[in-house]
């Protein structure tokens, strides 16, 4: 028998650390498919909401030690200055905290996030995680056309951590078009998660907005996720808990309206995913915005290569 402090001995316990790590992670998402998911998500949708004063101080306190939340960025600084617990999870952030790229063709971050995967749609399908991959068409509600404006397009999908500053911004000027909320499950999207179920993106709660721009149509996918209490967009307020199991096209003001790069677009009440779809040949991604990687909202993903005015 090696000893433990030998080679053998060393990895013999990191196998084991990993066999560990697997059965954790496959009872972490059997657990997942067994919860009811849309009622537990109902009910924080519920508790999230109370004003419940020096509880609600103290909750803010207790998570903003967890998760290290930066509340210096905020527009309101202090925790005592949230009436509810969603009112901080959404809370607005200093007007110079989040920087522009000045450069003109830049596509922007659309929210403070993680990279989870960044790249090209491969045979109208975008990979997923190490091994998973899905269809764009399932991720847009079944529509052939529409999922055709992308193919062999470029996609990014970032996740957003509970930590994370929960507005989701536009990356580029655009005018909306349409808009529609796809009904599903609400598996949570961490990278355990996405790398453990299939279609992951395509089979969650989701609300589709799609966009004119001047590099060509961009879609921005707001994906839910357990415990998610809701997803708003700025024209149309609070989308979700969803009514119905069928997807629903969401009303557009008239005129339709035009929100310039870095505008407000919607937010989640819980962390979540966005994933942003455009045309072949609209976008080169900068090398150093690869999978894994952070980002805040404003930062440059890539270059379009229409050079739009800003």
């Amino acid at each position: 028998m090696s000893p433990s402090g030998s080679p053998l001995g060393s990895e013999a316990l990191q196998s084991g650390g990993r066999r560990l790590r697997a059965v954790g992670e496959r009872l972490f998402v059997g657990l997942q498919t067994v919860l009811p998911q849309h009622p537990l998500s109902r009910l924080v949708h519920r508790l999230t909401r109370l004003p419940a004063g020096p509880v609600t101080h103290l909750a803010v306190r207790a998570f903003v030690r967890a998760y290290g939340v930066d509340l210096h960025e905020a527009a309101q600084p202090a925790a005592s200055a949230y009436r509810t617990f969603n009112d901080f999870f959404t809370r607005a952030l200093r007007a110079d905290a989040r920087p522009l790229d000045p450069r003109p063709e830049a596509l922007l971050a659309p929210a403070d996030a993680r990279i989870s995967e960044i790249g090209s749609l491969t045979g109208g399908r975008l990979l997923q995680a190490k091994g998973q991959s899905f269809d764009v068409q399932a991720l847009l509600g079944g529509d052939p056309r529409l999922a055709a404006t992308f193919a062999d397009g470029a996609f990014a999908t970032l996740y957003l951590a509970p930590r994370d500053y929960h507005r989701v911004h536009m990356p580029v000027s655009g005018r909306l078009r349409s808009a529609f909320h796809v009904p599903g499950r609400l598996f949570s999207v961490n990278p355990v998660t996405a790398a453990r179920v299939p279609r992951l993106y395509a089979r969650n709660e989701r609300v589709v907005t799609l966009f004119d721009t001047a590099a060509g149509p961009l879609a921005v996918v707001l994906v839910g996720a357990i415990f998610v209490g809701g997803i708003a967009t700025v024209w149309q307020g609070q989308v979700t808990p969803p009514r119905g199991r069928r997807l629903q096209h969401l009303q557009l003001p008239t005129p339709a309206p035009t929100l310039a790069r870095g505008a407000e677009l919607g937010r989640f009440d819980m962390g979540s995913t966005v994933i942003l779809l455009l045309p072949r040949d609209s976008v080169t991604w900068l090398p150093e915005q690869a999978a894994g990687q952070r980002v805040c909202m404003g930062k440059a993903l890539g270059l379009l290569t229409a050079s739009p005015a800003s």
